[in-house]
């Protein structure tokens, strides 16, 4: 067996190697052997969603959820289309953005959104729930008028819209035993106070026979039509007559005299039977 002197002593060879080996493993510590540190790339914690209301004409917004991992973490989205049990999805063409608008292709179906998270270790992806099944705005009830402000042509008015007579006066003001002609003006509006142009106005005194009955003639632009009416045999219809009452009505040419978008009015005047 080798052996080496060393303080005085002779060692073996072997024994000393074992030592030097020793003492090396003590100051820098042994090897070991095992994996590489796993990466933190993202992992999904809370998952994404969807707000907004469903209805067409109406802006979905997705949001990431909550993920862990290396930041920064950056998100991409992508908009499927599914059944009312939001399966059988297929991916919208081009819808990668954070919003959607709602279309009317989307009517009766839900959305989904797959949020894709990538950092520099990596990405992962989740899909949201579904949202409710896509709705279309309801249809709001016909009104019967035209659109726009202003003068409303009669021809354009249908039900449930009405014309309204409104606004009437005499000429004169007080009609007197010598009144022997009074202009009736009849204001007639529908829409919400809008002018009525070529609305057809008939009036008669109530009862018959006080003044004369014109013709029927139709509004002008500002909505408004004057009537001459001469008095007849009949006027006062009482010896203390206060009050003329008339008969009014206002309808569209070719409805019903007493239907269609036509009104009906009775008005009255003041009289005096000494003027």
């Amino acid at each position: 067996m080798t052996r080496i002197t060393l303080r005085g002593r002779r060692w073996p060879v072997a024994l000393l190697i074992a030592a030097l080996a020793l003492a090396i493993g003590a100051v820098f510590g042994t090897a070991q052997t095992g994996n590489a540190a796993a990466t933190d790339k993202p992992s999904n914690t809370t998952p994404p969603t969807i707000s907004g209301t469903p209805q067409t004409g109406s802006q979905l917004t997705a949001s990431n959820g909550t993920w862990a991992g290396t930041t920064p973490i950056t998100y991409t989205y992508k908009w499927s289309r599914c059944d009312t049990n939001g399966g059988s999805c297929s991916d919208i063409s081009g819808a990668t953005s954070q919003t959607y608008n709602l279309q009317q292709v989307d009517v009766g179906t839900t959305l989904r959104v797959n949020v894709t998270a990538t950092n520099s270790d990596g990405s992962a992806n989740v899909t949201s729930v579904p949202t409710a099944a896509i709705t279309a705005p309801a249809t709001p009830a016909p009104t019967g008028c035209p659109s726009g402000t202003g003068v409303i042509n009669v021809t354009d008015l249908s039900l449930p819209a009405q014309l309204t007579i409104g606004g009437q006066t005499v000429a004169p003001g007080v009609i007197g035993r010598s009144s022997q002609q009074i202009n009736l003006t009849i204001h007639v509006t529908a829409c919400g106070g809008r002018p009525v142009q070529g609305a057809v106005v008939y009036a008669s005194a109530v009862p018959f026979n006080q003044f004369s009955v014109p013709a029927q003639s139709p509004t002008g632009a500002d909505g408004s039509v004057t009537l001459a009416m001469n008095q007849e045999a009949g006027f006062p219809a009482a010896r203390k007559q206060q009050l003329l009452a008339m008969f009014v009505r206002a309808s569209k040419p070719g409805d019903p005299a007493l239907g269609g978008v036509s009104a009906r009015r009775l008005i009255s005047f003041p009289v005096d039977l000494s003027k």
